[in-house]
């Protein structure tokens, strides 16, 4: 006979030891709950076994609503200010501190201004954790005291023409290395990779944290960064929060680009991180680029901010078409003689071919049956939907019937057709969408770009050229001008100190004199007075609410009241609901500058 199997248990639990630790045997933890109102701390017992390892900015898992989730601690405590049973930690998931207690003070300070729960701004701060990456690291625990302010360093540096930006960004760095670790924080990987290359260059060492970096190299690169000294750290905008020991100084590179804004909710920025870590910490911050934003401009304009610029004169030229041609007639001559020269740069403002199509006869815009617009994407191809792709081989005006077609924005590819018909002979480089180069030969050619795309070349063009340069400042947002300011001129800083450049633009418009100048200051200074005559920001406050349109209308109901009952000030101007999509909706909010304090503690 044979004997039944004996019972076997699937996991043998055995209950936790819940003997609490001597010293200070709370803790005080943001939890990641997943839910966006639970965004305040929690007490935790803290076992005897990690009394040592549980120490401010480590990570930890406990209990939450029936869950285990991670949280960060944030003090220890002798006292529980919490009546009731209080939980303990489950574990110490790193014994390796991520953030200390400046950063979390930071981290704080950003999450209350931008009205969102701190693990919102973690995720942003503090890479993921990578198990092997622990293992090779002994545990530090950081028990540096607050520096007192020491170092008042807070200016705008613009950029020199003719000089490789990236190296003057490392020159700067170099010279405050002397006295600590100095924190560079650029848009993006192009402008990392350029700034690592120059520090390699210098013979400066460097430690890189940017999300083109495998998980375990840029943990382990934020652990290094954080015990480093007198170290260099390039990141993008998450390094931002990064804990340096010896910080005296942050550099935010080309400090006007939206690339410096968080894409994610809660939609924070460094320029504003940065400037509350100059309130916490004893450090130097510095902005660059060749022309400052609105924000950093109105702080300029009331001393607040030092703007430090170096006197050039450029060659500037500038030519205006009547007639819709994409180079005015006056300008060839100029274009040939550079050619003679040295490489010559144009700027388009479209990528494409035919970013519009018109009816020849009645001059109507052509649309799609969905509403959008029709575009041709190359020579001799039939106009499709630039949202829907529909195809319209067939295509007659809707108004007047005709199928005459007159294609109105060029774009790259059809501006390189006509500038290689008017310079025959010379050889042709395109640089836009996936196909940009990152730097040519000096050598007679022609280079087509579109903003931002323009290739480096050693020793700088012989030429850059603007073309339709009105279009540039005519995009219908916000920052149109300030990004069109910095895009002239970081393009004409691209030219050798011999070069000249040309404007297909009224030779009245202010960016003319502002590029002879090589200083901004005037067309800045108009664009602030319209903005506080209006206002608009920099002097308001904007704050977006988005979500289901189902719950909408009372919430802008209820703000409305909350301004009548004067529990938020009466400047803020309510806006909305409107409809975004079938099911989402948005209610805006602005008010001055001086009330966004108290909008953000009600939000």
């Amino acid at each position: 006979m044979v004997s039944p199997p004996r019972l076997r248990l699937k996991a043998q639990v055995i209950p936790r030891s819940q003997i609490q630790a001597v010293d200070k045997p709370y803790v005080r933890a943001w939890v990641d709950t997943g839910i966006f109102h639970l965004d305040g701390s929690y007490d935790y017992l803290v076992p005897q076994e990690f009394s040592h390892s549980a120490a401010i900015g480590v990570r930890i898992q406990v209990p939450f609503n029936g869950r285990e989730v991670e949280a960060i601690v944030l003090e220890r405590l002798d006292e529980s200010s919490v009546t009731g049973t209080i939980k303990s930690i489950t574990k110490v998931l790193s014994p390796h501190q991520v953030a200390t207690a400046n950063s979390l003070e930071l981290i704080d300070a950003a999450a209350k201004h931008w009205a969102t729960n701190p693990f919102d701004i973690v995720r942003s701060a503090i890479p993921p954790r990578v198990a092997g990456v622990d293992k090779r690291f002994v545990p530090v625990v950081d028990t540096s005291s607050p520096k007192p302010r020491l170092r008042e360093t807070y200016s705008f540096h613009a950029l020199d023409p003719y000089v490789e930006p990236a190296d003057q960004v490392i020159s700067m760095a170099k010279r405050s290395l002397s006295d600590g670790s100095v924190l560079i924080i650029a848009p993006d990987e192009s402008d990392i990779n350029a700034l690592c290359k120059s520090a390699q260059d210098a013979g400066v060492d460097f430690i890189r944290l940017d999300s083109s970096q495998s998980r375990a190299e840029r943990y382990e690169n934020y652990l290094r960064a954080m015990r480093g000294k007198k170290s260099v750290i390039i990141g993008a905008r998450g390094a931002a929060f990064t804990p340096v020991d010896d910080l005296v100084s942050v550099i935010v590179y080309k400090e006007s680009s939206h690339e410096h804004f968080e894409i994610r909710s809660p939609g924070w920025n460094v320029r504003d991180v940065v400037q509350m870590r100059r309130t916490l910490e004893s450090i130097d911050v510095i902005f660059t680029g060749y022309v400052p934003s609105l924000e950093i401009s109105a702080l300029i304009d009331s001393k607040k901010l030092k703007y430090l610029n170096k006197s050039h004169r450029l060659r500037v030229k500038a030519f205006s078409s009547d007639d819709g041609a994409l180079l005015p007639g006056k300008i060839f001559s100029d274009i040939r003689s550079a050619l003679a020269s040295g490489p010559v740069l144009f700027v388009v403002p479209r990528k494409g071919y035919g970013n519009a199509l018109l009816c020849a006869h009645c001059k109507n815009l052509a649309r799609c049956s969905c509403g959008a617009r029709l575009v041709v994407g190359s020579k001799g191809a039939a106009p499709s939907c630039e949202v829907c792709q529909s195809t319209y081989p067939d295509w007659s005006c809707t108004w007047c019937q005709r199928n005459k077609q007159y294609l109105a924005g060029r774009g790259i590819e059809r501006a390189a057709e006509e500038i290689s018909r008017a310079f025959p002979g010379s050889p042709l480089v395109l640089s836009f969408g996936d196909v940009i180069k990152t730097e040519i030969e000096n050598k007679s050619i022609i280079v087509l770009a579109t903003p931002g795309a323009a290739p480096k070349v050693v020793g700088g063009y012989a030429a850059v050229v603007m073309l339709e340069g009105l279009k540039l400042f005519s995009h219908p947002d916000l920052r149109a001008q300030e990004r069109a300011r910095e895009l002239f001129f970081e393009t004409a800083a691209m030219t050798h100190p011999k070069g000249v450049v040309l404007l297909c633009i009224d030779e009245s418009h202010p960016i003319v004199a502002s590029l002879v100048r090589w200083n901004p200051g005037a067309m800045i200074r108009r664009e602030l007075e319209e903005r506080l005559e209006i206002p608009l920001p920099p002097y308001v406050s904007s704050f977006v609410i988005s979500g289901e349109s189902k719950e909408f209308t009372s919430i802008a109901t209820g703000l409305k009241k909350a301004v009548s009952d004067a529990r938020i000030p009466s400047s803020i101007r309510v806006y909305g609901p409107s409809e975004i999509g079938s099911t989402q909706a948005r209610i805006v909010l602005y008010c001055p500058q001086e009330d966004s304090a108290a909008l953000t503690s009600f939000l």
